[in-house]
């Protein structure tokens, strides 16, 4: 049986809480386990949401909405927990607008502008105040933010991190998040196919010989590409991330470091 969208939300939150709880006390185990079941349950939320979207568009009746509509940072947090990968405000847009436009406000990029200065004047002002926040992901050799990638302060330390190989890894990442939900989807908008196709063109023999992307084929050329730069990519983001948690404080580990350039040991 499918839990109802509000038990969903209470667990969401009561989940990235536990989370943080757990990697603040240092318990590897406990926070590991808790991400599984915290990735679990936003992924029930995105089938919930579509399954509503679905509902509203068969019903030919008006549908009175009391509650108020999902914050914009809820909004970012729910394309980003989809593609589960740092992302520019263009994507996160795209993404967005495709999977839960139908139910909810549209995004523009340009309103994100300010969000992730606003996410870190929160967070130094009460740093565990909220569930979550909307933070930089860093850049492997300065520690320094990334320019222009939104990322999630509940992901490990490795995955908000841009080495060499990074970019590349995250966009085959958010491929095959991204066409297997399409795989979910009883049929595709306009715009998820134009965002499938997006992905697909830019992944050798992802776009086969139908005008239609199949989800199926991007999943298995971006995984085939991924096996190429995994492992190099997740040994270098290792060793960045623990230079950070050794040379940053909690708010540096999310929003980088401003005040001067951290370098590697002698």
């Amino acid at each position: 049986m499918v839990e109802p969208i509000e038990d969903l939300e209470g667990r969401i939150d009561d989940l990235r809480a536990a989370v943080r709880r757990a990697v603040v006390a240092r318990d590897t185990a406990r926070a590991k386990a808790l991400r599984a079941e915290l990735r679990a349950a936003e992924r029930d939320w995105e089938l919930a949401i579509i399954d509503l979207a679905d509902n509203a568009e068969a019903d030919p009746q008006p549908v009175r909405v009391e509650a108020p509509l999902v914050s914009m940072r809820d909004q970012v947090h729910h394309a980003l927990t989809l593609l589960s990968a740092p992302a520019a405000p263009k994507l996160i847009a795209e993404v967005h607008n495709a999977f839960f436009g139908a139910a909810g406000q549209s995004i523009a990029p340009g309103r994100l502008t300010h969000l992730r200065r606003d996410e870190e004047r929160s967070f130094r002002s009460a740093p565990h105040s909220r569930p979550y926040h909307l933070c930089s992901a860093l850049t492997a050799e300065h520690l320094a933010p990334a320019r222009g990638l939104l990322a999630v302060s509940t992901w490990p330390l490795e995955r908000r991190i841009i080495g060499p190989l990074s970019l590349r890894v995250d966009f085959l990442t958010a491929a095959i998040n991204v066409a297997e939900q399409v795989a979910r989807l009883p049929e595709q908008t306009l715009a998820v196919a134009r965002l499938l196709r997006r992905f697909a063109t830019s992944i050798p023999g992802a776009v086969g010989g139908h005008e239609a992307v199949e989800p199926a084929i991007v999943v298995k050329a971006a995984h085939a590409e991924l096996a190429v730069h995994a492992d190099a990519d997740r040994a270098q983001r290792a060793e960045a991330a623990d230079r950070a948690r050794a040379q940053l404080d909690e708010a540096e580990q999310l929003f980088g470091s401003r005040l001067r350039v951290v370098r590697g040991s002698a």
